[in-house]
């Protein structure tokens, strides 16, 4: 029965849009704005599912707007005798705030998203004709400004969709998620069930990272803030690489055939503390991996079996402090502000020519064939492919964008001709609009459906055409229609043709650029950026494991090669560390690892796919190794350090035969 009735969340939702459209509306037919459906159409296009993700934003939508604006100013009269060269300027203008927009992963892409839409839209119906060009730039900021206001004060004040409620909600799933992926991976490990559940949370670490972006910096009184949302995704990557680590010593500890029987207890009271997780056990527990880890041990065994109790009592109190912190609880210290997220350069300069090439196309077409609706072509095309700008392949988005613009048209026809004829009034024209206004608010508020309400309102406002007097040309429809069509389609043959690299492609690179970092932290003489190198790997790792799920069965790229990376990554930077704390002959040993993995990550990022790592750093490592077991004091740089030697090899070489710890030659 709970099935067919509608959600409450997503009903008010869609309520609280409608409100801010009539409040909107009602301002703008009494101030006598000339386009009152803009107003309409860019509330809509402002809404967001839940109210934390509007407010954020107002600053950057106002701003691009002022800036698109002041670009149209300042180009149009100045280039009125040469369209060509208009066209030329605007599409260098849009293809430089795409670029930007997909480079900046953070709300301030809003601001360039917002500038090349407002130049565009505006501009191109005075190509020929900027006569007027000033007064309706002017009309155009009014219009927006007063429905992105509108929006910011309903959605503020009726708060649709609860932030704090989802984001505990998602919390808690992240946390489930994190959970069973360290209970499999510390069980029976069934290889397919272990992928599928590391790129879920791969992907959960990177939509904590998304949602950290959204929200205001700091956590004011019962507020929760980007800071916290990002400690949270800190602790879910850190579960990555550790448990990885666990994984993998496990596996090699009992390959040796020797594995004490107090290891494999400690690994099972570990599980059945994640399976159902009691705060006051984790200190206990906490405290029997640490004694197990200072016990003396030789050998190689020894040293897998402390490293197994080190990673160990590192994963409880991540686990532990992740617990607290999915609970959003109020902090009395501000926390840390949510880290930046790297952009693409080669993906977003991709991007931005598509935007420029298409726009070119566009207006060339228009101009030849003399289109009077030519513009709104022109428009309409810009704005779809700046929308779908961030997409390694926009094309699938594209096409469902046309069918549901296809589906709007005869509602948006029966309103116009057969209802609107027989009402008068602004307030008749709401009650007329209400109920699609509704049904296309509540399938934008449901995650699964939320793609198909944009091209839906904007068939369906463009198609109508508010204006203070009613006009209801079907000339004038149907050419507006068509040149919506083939907007469309023109942006779909453009993509097509330039974003046809495809998810493969975009994993390669980000793995590449992964490659890149970790050569950078190998290199002695580099300051280290220990957690802008941690935010980047991980974020990376996150942007594989969701374009690989879409990529063909067969890729040899996958996920476990960023999760690699992940595990390096710490033990280079312990290695960083303990260098200089350690006698002259051990740190050069350590030297000598740190400058071979410097070339071979150097060299992968070059080649752009994954290599074997080399023999010679398999030897580096034995060598370094035997030179920290052979060393007389037992402080806590010795133990980091043989951790982190033990952790590479095992990372880089899982088949490897164990070192043999015998006495040592000149490196």
């Amino acid at each position: 029965m709970r099935a067919v009735l509608p959600d409450g969340r997503q009903s008010l939702f869609a309520i609280s849009n409608l409100l801010a459209a009539m409040l909107g509306l009602v301002i703008a037919f009494e101030a006598s704005m000339p386009r009152p459906w803009f107003v309409l159409l860019t509330v809509y296009v402002t809404a967001q599912p839940m109210s934390g993700a509007i407010r954020p934003k107002v600053m950057h939508r106002l701003a691009g707007l002022a800036v698109g604006s002041a670009v149209t100013i300042l180009l149009v009269p100045n280039l009125q005798n040469s369209p060509e060269l208009l066209v030329l300027c605007l599409a260098a203008w849009s293809g430089l705030c795409v670029y930007l927009a997909v480079l900046d992963r953070s709300p301030r892409a809003t601001l360039f998203q917002m500038a090349g839409f407002a130049s565009t839209v505006i501009s191109f119906p005075f190509v020929n004709d900027p006569s007027d060009i000033f007064d309706t730039t002017i009309d155009r900021v009014e219009e927006a400004a007063l429905a992105i206001l509108c929006t910011v004060a309903v959605h503020t004040l009726l708060r649709p969709w609860d932030t704090e409620a989802a984001l505990r909600q998602r919390a808690a799933s992240f946390l489930r998620h994190a959970r069973r992926w360290a209970g499999q991976v510390l069980g029976d490990r069934p290889d397919r069930l272990e992928n599928d559940l590391r790129r879920q949370l791969a992907g959960d670490v990177t939509e904590l990272g998304m949602i950290a972006f959204h929200l205001p910096p700091g956590a004011g009184r019962g507020r929760i803030g980007a800071g916290q949302v990002a400690s949270l995704q800190h602790d879910l990557a850190d579960l990555l690489p550790i448990a990885a680590d666990i994984a993998a010593r496990i596996d090699d500890l009992r390959a040796t055939g020797v594995i004490p029987s107090s290891c494999e207890d400690l690994v099972r009271d570990v599980r059945e503390w994640i399976a159902a997780p009691e705060p006051t056990a984790a200190p206990a527990l906490r405290a029997r991996c640490a004694a197990f880890a200072r016990e003396d041990r030789a050998g190689w065994e020894g040293l897998l079996a402390s490293g197994i109790a080190l990673r160990l009592d590192r994963l409880i109190e991540v686990l532990a402090h992740a617990g607290r912190q999915a609970q959003f609880l109020p902090q009395d210290a501000p926390p840390a502000p949510a880290p930046a997220l790297p952009g693409d350069h080669g993906v977003a300069a991709l991007a931005g020519l598509a935007m420029a090439s298409a726009i070119l196309l566009y207006c060339t077409v228009w101009i030849l064939l003399a289109w009077p609706n030519g513009a709104t072509m022109a428009a309409f095309a810009a704005i779809i492919t700046g929308s779908f700008a961030a997409q390694d392949d926009p094309a699938p988005a594209i096409d469902r964008y046309l069918v549901a613009t296809l589906k709007t048209y005869p509602l948006s026809a029966f309103i116009l001709f057969v209802v609107l004829p027989r009402i008068d009034g602004y307030a008749m024209l709401m009650l007329a609009i209400a109920p699609p206004l509704l049904w296309m608010g509540y399938i934008q508020a449901d995650p699964r459906r939320s793609p198909q309400a944009l091209p839906m309102f904007s068939c369906f406002i463009v198609a109508l055409n508010l204006q203070p007097r009613f006009a209801n040309d079907f000339a004038v429809f149907a050419n507006t229609a068509c040149a919506q069509l083939a907007g469309i389609v023109t942006t779909l043959v453009i993509t097509r043709l330039f974003r046809s690299a495809g998810v493969v492609w975009t994993a390669r690179r980000l793995l590449r650029s992964n490659a890149a970092d970790l050569a950078d932290l190998a290199d002695r003489g580099r300051p280290l950026r220990m957690a802008a190198w941690t935010v980047h790997a991980l974020d990376r790792m996150g942007q594989v494991a969701q374009r690989l799920a879409l990529a063909a069965r067969g890729e040899r790229l996958g996920t476990a090669d960023a999760l690699l990376d992940l595990r390096v990554g710490p033990r280079i930077i312990g290695l960083r560390h303990g260098i200089g704390a350690l006698p002259a002959p051990v740190e050069a040993h350590l030297g000598r690892v740190l400058t071979i993995l410097h070339a071979w990550y150097r060299r992968r990022s070059r080649r752009g796919h994954a290599q074997t790592a080399p023999f010679a750093l398999r030897m580096a490592i034995d060598r370094a190794l035997r030179a920290i077991v052979a060393l007389p004091t037992h402080d806590a740089y010795r133990s980091q350090v043989a951790s982190d030697l033990v952790g590479l090899r095992c990372a880089l070489f899982p088949a490897a035969p164990p070192p043999v710890f015998a006495p040592d030659v000149p490196a």
